[in-house]
């Protein structure tokens, strides 16, 4: 082929290329002056991913075409019923008594004789701001400085203690005046180990990036059997109100699980006047509330767990000894992490991963 017909056949292609984008350009234009796009009822208000204060109310209205007739529409928020109109008509949705997050709004429209789903979502957020708290260490006992604390708990004069680490995971029965570690037993080294809790005579243990968790006989850690996770992709903190399991999984929600066949049975997510909280990591149970590690940070959040308000957070700053960790790498990773609660003497325990000292303290708001 020779050069001449090479740029004849470059130039005709751009020439067709042109004439294919000048067409493309005059469809859109077309489309656009038709108003075909308007023709279909959408939402008015709110918009799409819109905030809102929890318990404030939320006014849903539809966007009608003119000459569209509406018969019909109902409307629910995250699949409960809030209201219904034989017309386009306004509602309002009060959102007093809701957790926090992400909301799916719905509405079924009935218009000129056909059906419709349309959805939309907004945002809850807390516009609570935390009450400030600090601490004053009451005791201060041994801690195993070889034991990355996932899990802390106190039961009859012991605390249960779950480890971390891929080859280092351990569950453990320890004492508390001296900190010797009374009966432990590893994990398998594929498994870095995290939150635990007891429940009746088994112990609960999670598992970080396995998607899987143990279960042990309390007495004698013997393992019992194994459970799948579902939506949550990781394991980070767990305790037990009672009546549920309570799991954390490094990011702003709190799930609730069946105590006893471990599946995940609803959830909420945890804000506080600024924003969602991430990185919630230990747990404890406390008088009604769900107490929580904020991994790498001096702080322990108060979570309402009915809404995830975080009420309360508590200052740590200067627990540990100052120096302790000469190493960046060890100050960065062995962070506050542990919290235990004697329910009968109302004694408060923290401490943190591979940390010297595990401390009884009292909390009290900050002048």
């Amino acid at each position: 082929m020779h050069s001449g017909q090479v740029k004849k056949i470059i130039n005709l292609s751009k020439l067709v290329l042109a004439v294919v984008v000048l067409s493309g350009i005059s469809l859109i234009i077309s489309c656009k002056d038709t108003g075909s796009s308007g023709s279909s009822v959408g939402f008015k208000f709110p918009e799409q991913g819109q905030s809102f204060g929890l318990g404030d109310e939320v006014k849903i209205a539809l966007d009608v075409p003119e000459g569209k007739s509406i018969t019909s529409a109902t409307y629910t928020l995250d699949g409960k019923a809030v209201g219904s109109k034989n017309n386009g008509e306004p509602v309002a949705v009060s959102t007093a008594g809701l957790s926090l997050g992400y909301k799916l709004i719905t509405a079924v429209v009935e218009a000129d004789g056909k059906k419709d789903t349309l959805t939309i979502n907004i945002e809850l957020k807390s516009s609570v701001k935390p009450v400030q708290y600090t601490y004053k260490i009451v005791n201060t006992f041994p801690h195993d400085t070889s034991a990355y604390t996932q899990g802390l708990e106190y039961h009859g004069g012991k605390f249960l203690e779950s480890t971390g680490q891929e080859q280092h995971s351990t569950l453990r029965w320890v004492d508390v005046k001296s900190g010797k570690v009374l009966q432990q037993t590893k994990l398998d080294d594929q498994y870095f180990g995290e939150g635990s809790s007891l429940v009746d005579n088994k112990v609960v243990m999670l598992t970080w990036q396995n998607r899987l968790g143990l279960v042990f006989d309390a007495s004698s850690f013997k393992q019992l059997s194994t459970f799948p996770y579902q939506s949550s992709m990781e394991g980070w903190g767990l305790c037990f109100d009672g009546k549920q399991l309570i799991k954390s999984d490094g990011t702003n929600k709190i799930w609730f699980l069946n105590k006893d066949n471990y599946k995940e049975e609803s959830s909420i997510e945890v804000y506080n006047n600024i924003g969602p909280v991430d990185k919630l990591n230990e747990l404890e149970y406390i008088d009604g509330k769900i107490y929580a590690n904020v991994y790498t940070k001096n702080v322990i959040v108060v979570i309402d767990p009915k809404s995830g308000v975080i009420e309360k957070e508590i200052d740590f700053t200067g627990l540990l000894p100052a120096g302790f960790y000469k190493d960046e790498v060890d100050q960065a990773n062995n962070v506050l992490n542990g919290i235990a609660w004697d329910n009968a003497g109302k004694r408060l325990f923290v401490t943190g991963k591979k940390w010297p000292h595990l401390f009884e303290v009292k909390i009290s708001s900050k002048q």
